[in-house]
C-alpha cells in the first residue's frame, strides 16, 4: 500500500507515530473522450475567457465568490498559516462514545493506520483498550487543508480512521420533498411486509455482493478487444519553434491589419467631410 500521510495519534499524554492508507478504491470503468472523426483524446485546457489565452498552473488563484459576484483572494501563504502546520500531522483524540451513537450519514471516507517506526506497543495498547471497551475514539485531524471530524475504530486487528461530515454538512431531512405523513395502513398490509423482511432478514455477508453493471461492461470491452474492434488514436503533430513562430507573426500580421483597415477607412471619411466643407466655403 502507497502511504498517503505520516504523523501520530494524540491518546491522552500517549503519542503513537502512525502512517495512513487509503483503505477503499472506487472500481468504476473510466472513458476517455475521444473525437469521433480520428479518435484522437480530447484536452481540456484552462482558458481565460475574457483574454482569451490559455493559463497555466503558476498564474492561477484562489477566490472566494461573494453573494454578489465579486471574489476574495486568498493567497496559498494566507491559508497555510491558517493550517497550523505544526499540528497538521496529528490526530487528536477528544472523546470515546459508543458506534453505535453515531448514523452512517456522518460517514465519509475509510483510512488504515498503521505504525511507524516505535510506535508498535503504543499502537497495540490503543487497539486493545478500544476492543476491550467496546468504544470509539471522535478526533479531529488535517487532510488536504481541510479540518476534519473523524472516527479511530478497530477493524480486522486493525486500526482504522473514517472521517466524518460535521454536522451542518448534513442536508435536513425535513427538506426532502413529497415525504408522506402518516398514511392509514392497514394490520394485513403491515403484517406481509414485516412478513417479507422476515424472510430475506439474514446476516451480513459483503463478498456475495458485486456491481454486476460493471462486470458486463468489462466482458463487453474484453470483448471488443478480442475482437479487434479497436481504433488507434493518430498522433498529435509535433510542432517546433518555427512553426510556433510563423504562427505567432501571421496572427500579429492580420491582428494589425484589421486595426490599419480601421484607420484608412476613419481617415478615408475625414478627408471626404474636409473637401465639402472647403466646396461649400468656396462657394
Amino acid at each position: 500500500m502507497h502511504t498517503m500521510w505520516k504523523g501520530s495519534v494524540q491518546f491522552g499524554l500517549v503519542s503513537i507515530p502512525i502512517k495512513m492508507f487509503a483503505a477503499t478504491e472506487d472500481k468504476d470503468v473510466s472513458f476517455r473522450t475521444l473525437h469521433e472523426k480520428c479518435s484522437t483524446p480530447i484536452k481540456y485546457e484552462k482558458v481565460c475567457p475574457v483574454c482569451e489565452e490559455k493559463v497555466e498552473n503558476d498564474d492561477l488563484v484562489k477566490g472566494y465568490e461573494t453573494t454578489n459576484g465579486d471574489f476574495v483572494i486568498v493567497s496559498e501563504e494566507e491559508m497555510k498559516s491558517l493550517q497550523q502546520e505544526a499540528d497538521e500531522k496529528a490526530v487528536e483524540i477528544m472523546d470515546f462514545i459508543d458506534i453505535d451513537e453515531i448514523d452512517p450519514i456522518y460517514f465519509n471516507r475509510t483510512y488504515y493506520l498503521g505504525p511507524n517506526e516505535g510506535g508498535s506497543k503504543a499502537y497495540a495498547l490503543l487497539r486493545k483498550a478500544l476492543s476491550d471497551t467496546r468504544k470509539v475514539g471522535v478526533a479531529k485531524m488535517m487532510i488536504r487543508s481541510k479540518e476534519q471530524l473523524a472516527l479511530l475504530r478497530v477493524y480486522n486487528n486493525t486500526l482504522l480512521v473514517e472521517t466524518l461530515h460535521y454536522p451542518d454538512e448534513i442536508r435536513a431531512a425535513e427538506d426532502v420533498p413529497g415525504v408522506p405523513s402518516d398514511e392509514n395502513i392497514s394490520d394485513k398490509e403491515l403484517k406481509t411486509a414485516e412478513t417479507l423482511i422476515d424472510q430475506l432478514s439474514t446476516e451480513f455477508e459483503p463478498q456475495k455482493y458485486e456491481d454486476e453493471y460493471r462486470k458486463k461492461l468489462l466482458e463487453l470491452i474484453e470483448a471488443k478487444e478480442k475482437g479487434k474492434e479497436v481504433v488507434t488514436a493518430k498522433g498529435e503533430p509535433k510542432k517546433d519553434n518555427v512553426t510556433d513562430l510563423m504562427e505567432a507573426l501571421q496572427k500579429s500580421v492580420d491582428k494589425n491589419k484589421k486595426k490599419t483597415s480601421g484607420k484608412k477607412k476613419t481617415t478615408g471619411a475625414k478627408s471626404t467631410a474636409s473637401k465639402t466643407t472647403k466646396k461649400k466655403k468656396t462657394g
